[in-house]
């Protein structure tokens, strides 16, 4: 198997999961066959079929667009086995049912190719056990493979072998898992709920236990276990509700079931008003209800002691945020614990149970420390693992904390920590991780990363406090301000390609920024082979930056504001026709400016969860960094391959995602809505975004790169300003826009038609930018214009007026 290619795939059981996994493989354009039983009734495939449909309406959106779910192939045990025999891997994503998964099992065995990789998507139950019984050819190819839902969007899958799993098979899955699919893979240990559901539901039932010791209602724990904990905005409760009550409780039952002697089990039990809520069908998200309700616009939570839903109102108290706002983790954890607010006391209650939980069980579970803290950061959306938060805080001070309370009795279990916690390596070097690895106790030492060679593609691997590898603090810096720096590699053969990032908040262009993205054109038409302009972590840029430009209205007025817009449309002209191929790196938003930015570039590299979009209507201005020059100059080229379509036909799609400033879900549909285009490339795994990007700008510049000649393209003129006119008022008097919203959208409509001209008319690049100049200009000085913008900056968020 040393040239093991995963070229189509098979997953058994069209239920949530399997036909979600379905679902992230054809977005990854890797072919895949749906099974599931026979239809009594109907087309035998009609159970997949239905699961398949309904893939297109889900929320969030399991496929990258509706369209791809044609793409996934229905098939039923009874007629196409034989079909598996053409797969390289197979998933079982059946129910949790150790039976029926054996009687599948023995039902595909024979049908599953020579070479294929067998795999169970099971969240816990476990995989030695359900590999009893299996043929003795198929069992080396044996192992669990277990996506967390939703599978497209959610990072983390573990692997988890048996003693026969051939190691080969797991380094194959986990390279087509982590540059095919763009997972984070982590191997775990064949224990009960793996790694992130052991830790990730311990961390729920102490919750549940500790709110309930300090009298906090269901909302009021959501708020402070959410964003203000660094952690997924669904909080705890509301994360059981979307995950399932019924799914939660299965995997407490697992834990229940399967470690009477793990010295938490007192526990593991389903708590009582869990219990209650599944007798009733209140199973959360899916059935309407769950520890919170939602009537009409109203959230309500349960109130247990009644048996009946109120008001959710709770906040997190204001003294208990201002602690959670500090940005030094030791001090924030020693005012947590010496606070007597209950709210205080419940905070440091559930972070020393699960840093006593993780300390006891790191041995059983994984690896290396490394694994719990990515499988909580990937797979239950914590900013910090909980190793990572623990060294951050001071390792040996907490340690004596959790200490303290195990002694005191506070904790839900007397079990102490284990001796490598306060001796040896792990406390002489102050945290479980090092720039030489994570601990691992079974070994009694660091441990690096995994060095497969799918790695080498990542070169700023997903970070870990203790490591020390910050990406702007490391390679080769050629130029550095505020705003910007300007830098290469240290890595042989990718140091020839300037890297471009920005330092502002949110990665906003600021005209620091602008300056800064000048001198790096210059500086790479110079000396290197292309440009590439890359941003650690997300968004890739949130557009302009308000808080510069709006002081600079407020204090010059149009004329301190007109030479900076000059200059932004300069510099994407300079990135358009630059003399060495420019390169945009994007992941996560790319909004306005840099929307604008990236579309200027030769080419995008762009991330499958990249969301761009010209959004400047929301802040009541029209795009003025070239976007709308841009969206005219496509739209004329779209028109010039199809010249029996008129121009209109291609302008007015443009027109409207501008007007209502639409945004991409995907990277597929911003190439389908002209941001990307067909030889810009799409990767899956985020990490490696700038591997790619860089590989693009060398390709580009190898094969002969040379700048697009600057040609003129046809207006669609004043006749074009009237029909989209036409249909803004419709939507205006349909109570779709605003009366202002109707204004930005006719602004916007006579600059992608070149104002009023003759239909048909030659315009060029200067002549559109000019007509967005002229355009922002004007509307900076409209009231409205500034109510949106002040309320942008003062909530984050657009209004409408």
């Amino acid at each position: 198997m040393s040239n093991f290619l995963v070229r189509k795939v098979a997953v058994l059981g069209a239920g949530v999961m399997g036909a979600q996994i379905a679902a992230h493989c054809v977005n990854a354009k890797v072919p895949v066959v749906l099974f599931d039983l026979p239809a009594k009734e109907g087309p035998k495939n009609g159970i997949v079929q239905k699961a398949i449909d309904n893939l297109r309406k889900l929320s969030p959106a399991p496929l990258a667009v509706p369209e791809l779910a044609s793409l996934i192939e229905p098939a039923n045990y009874e007629d196409d086995l034989a079909k598996l025999r053409e797969c390289d891997l197979v998933i079982e994503a059946i129910a949790e049912r150790m039976d029926w998964k054996h009687d599948l099992y023995a039902k595909v065995a024979s049908a599953i190719g020579p070479q294929a990789i067998f795999a169970t998507n099971t969240s816990g139950l476990s995989i030695t056990e359900l590999s009893k019984g299996m043929a003795p050819a198929l069992l080396p190819r044996f192992c669990g493979v277990h996506f967390f839902n939703p599978p497209r969007y959610m990072h983390l899958v573990e692997l988890i072998p048996t003693a026969h799993t051939q190691p080969a098979i797991l380094d194959h899955l986990e390279a087509f898992l982590t540059t095919v699919l763009g997972k984070g893979v982590v191997r775990a240990k064949d224990t009960p709920n793996f790694i992130g559901n052991r830790v990730g539901v311990f961390g729920l039932l102490s919750a549940m236990i500790e709110a309930e010791r300090f009298g906090l209602t269901y909302d009021v724990v959501d708020d402070l276990t959410g964003a203000k904990l660094g952690r997924a905005r669904s909080g705890t409760f509301r994360t059981g509700d979307v995950v399932g009550l019924d799914t939660l409780a299965h995997v407490i039952k697992t834990m229940e079931d399967y470690l009477p002697d793990d010295p938490f089990a007192a526990h593991y039990g389903t708590p009582p008003v869990l219990a209650g809520l599944i007798k009733q069908g209140a199973l959360g998200q899916k059935t309407g209800a769950g520890f919170f309700r939602k009537q009409g616009k109203a959230i309500l939570r349960l109130d247990p002691a009644k048996g009946e839903y109120v008001p959710a109102e709770g906040k997190a108290d204001d003294a208990v945020a201002r602690i959670l706002k500090n940005k030094d983790a030791g001090q924030r954890l020693q005012a947590l614990r010496d606070s007597e607010h209950p709210q205080a006391q419940f905070l440091w209650a559930i972070l020393r149970d699960t840093f006593q939980y993780i300390a006891v069980h790191l041995a059983d579970i994984a690896g290396t420390a490394r694994d719990v803290d990515f499988a909580m950061r990937w797979g239950f959306g914590h900013g910090v693992g909980p190793f990572e938060l623990w060294q951050q805080a001071g390792w040996l001070q907490v340690a004596q904390w959790v200490q303290a309370d195990i002694a005191a009795g506070k904790t839900l279990s007397s079990a102490p920590l284990p001796a490598w916690v306060t001796s040896g390596p792990v406390a002489e070097r102050g945290g479980v991780h090092t720039p030489e690895g994570s601990w691992n106790p079974a070994a009694g030492r660091f441990e690096p990363r995994s060095g497969l060679p799918v790695y080498a593609r990542q070169i700023f691997r997903a970070p870990l406090a203790g490591e020390g590898i910050v990406p702007l603090a490391t390679g080769k810096t050629v130029f550095e301000d505020e705003a910007v720096r300007l830098w290469t590699l240290d890595r042989s053969g990718m140091d020839d390609v300037l890297i471009a990032s920005f330092k502002t908040k949110m990665h906003t262009i600021s005209p620091a920024v602008t300056l800064g993205l000048l001198r790096a054109v210059d500086l790479a038409e110079e000396s290197y082979r292309g440009l590439v302009v890359w941003n650690p972590g997300e968004p890739f840029s949130a557009g302009a930056d308000l808080q510069a430009i709006v002081p600079l209205f407020m204090s010059g007025g149009v004329q301190a504001v007109a030479p900076e817009e000059e200059r932004l449309q300069q510099l994407m002209l300079r990135l358009r026709y630059a003399q060495v191929p420019t390169v945009a790196a994007l992941a996560g938003m790319a909004l306005g400016g840099g929307c604008e930015l990236s579309v200027y570039c030769a080419r995008r590299v762009a991330h499958i969860e990249t969301y761009l979009g010209l959004v400047e209507v929301g802040v009541g201005l029209i795009p003025g960094g070239g976007g709308l020059t841009y969206l005219a100059r496509r739209a004329a080229q779209e028109r010039a391959l199809a010249p029996d379509m008129p121009l209109m036909a291609f302008l007015k799609k443009y027109a409207f995602q501008a007007a209502t400033a639409q945004v991409s879900k995907s990277a597929v549909e911003a190439r389908r809505m002209g941001y990307l285009l067909d030889d810009d490339p799409i990767v899956f795994n985020v990490h490696e975004v700038l591997y790619a990007a860089i590989r693009e700008a060398q390709s580009l510049h190898d094969t002969g790169w040379r700048a697009p000649w600057k040609e003129p393209f046809a207006a669609a003129g004043s006749e074009g300003i009237a029909m989209l006119s036409a249909q803004l008022v419709n939507m205006r008097d349909g109570g779709f826009i605003s009366d202002y919203d109707y204004r930005l959208g006719h602004a916007i409509a006579e600059i992608l038609c070149g104002g009023e001209i003759e239909a048909g008319s030659l315009v060029d690049e200067q002549w559109i930018m000019a007509l967005e100049r002229q355009t922002f200009m004007s509307l900076l000085g409209e009231p409205k214009t500034q109510e949106r913008l002040m309320g942008m900056m003062q909530t984050g968020k657009p209004i409408r007026n």
